[in-house]
């Protein structure tokens, strides 16, 4: 299910509970609504109120930790091809090649994660199937070292082949870290049962009800944007490919 669709969902039914609010002042008898009555209802709604806000701010922090890590690994791979390409124009034209190699698997990434037209293809599974970073290291392994300079800077160079291809693997599986689900329909649960009671009390007309709507559509997008956030690599909210594009105006020069 995709982001939009439990976004969509979302506001389904907190703008459902809250027409349903608005039919129950005709159907419940008048003194279920009186004063008292409601000052229970708002205090247990201020209640359901807190604690949906902790659990929201518990998702958004989790979605933007899954964001800022991910960010933080393209950067670090951003990083290690820059290195890696001046480790090897160091070690000599024997490295021509391997250097090639790096600036094809960089430009893969690219066009693979950041691509200028909708492919249907998930960014996620692109890096996966996509083995650029061990054709690097197949060419390195095949570079014959002529003095002691030239081993010293293999050895460097395989090192940080070696660093890239565990921060790929790294950046696969964290993308594997979904939101747990049950929670969301937890917090979708209470925010209808809030805004039910918002309809509960609420003047029946065209402008009460038009607010409780975009109410429950500013909810509900702040469900969208986590969820986003949690898929840095697919969806609408992306992390910047800024570093991996910088990197291609260095590597292969």
């Amino acid at each position: 299910m995709t982001s939009a669709t439990i976004g969509v969902i979302s506001t389904a039914c907190m703008f459902g509970g809250a027409l349903i609010g608005l039919g129950l002042q005709r159907l419940l008898p008048k003194h279920h609504l009186s004063k008292e009555s409601q000052d229970v209802i708002k205090l247990g709604a201020g209640v359901v109120a807190t604690v949906a806000a902790l659990v929201l701010g518990l998702l958004v922090s989790s979605a933007k930790s899954s964001f800022d890590a991910m960010n933080a690994r393209i950067i670090q791979l951003s990083a290690s091809a820059i290195i890696l390409d001046h480790t090897l124009a160091e070690y000599g034209p024997e490295a021509k090649q391997a250097r090639e190699q790096l600036r094809v698997s960089l430009e893969t990434v690219v066009r693979d994660v950041w691509p200028e037209e909708r492919t249907g293809v998930s960014a996620t599974a692109a890096i996966e199937h996509g083995g650029r970073v061990a054709a690097v290291q197949t060419e390195l392994r095949q570079l014959a070292p002529q003095d002691d300079a030239q081993r010293q800077l293999l050895a460097q160079a395989r090192q940080i082949a070696n660093d890239a291809a565990q921060s790929r693997w790294m950046l696969i599986e964290e993308t594997q870290n979904d939101l747990p689900r049950i929670p969301l329909v937890v917090l979708v649960l209470w925010l209808t049962i809030l805004f039910l009671s918002f309809g509960l009390f609420a003047p029946r007309n065209a402008t009460v009800v038009a607010a409780l709507f975009i109410c429950a559509c500013t909810m509900a997008a702040a469900l969208f944007l986590i969820l986003e956030m949690n898929r840095p690599l697919d969806g609408f909210i992306k992390v910047s490919s800024a570093p991996m594009r910088k990197a291609l105006e260095y590597v292969g020069r």
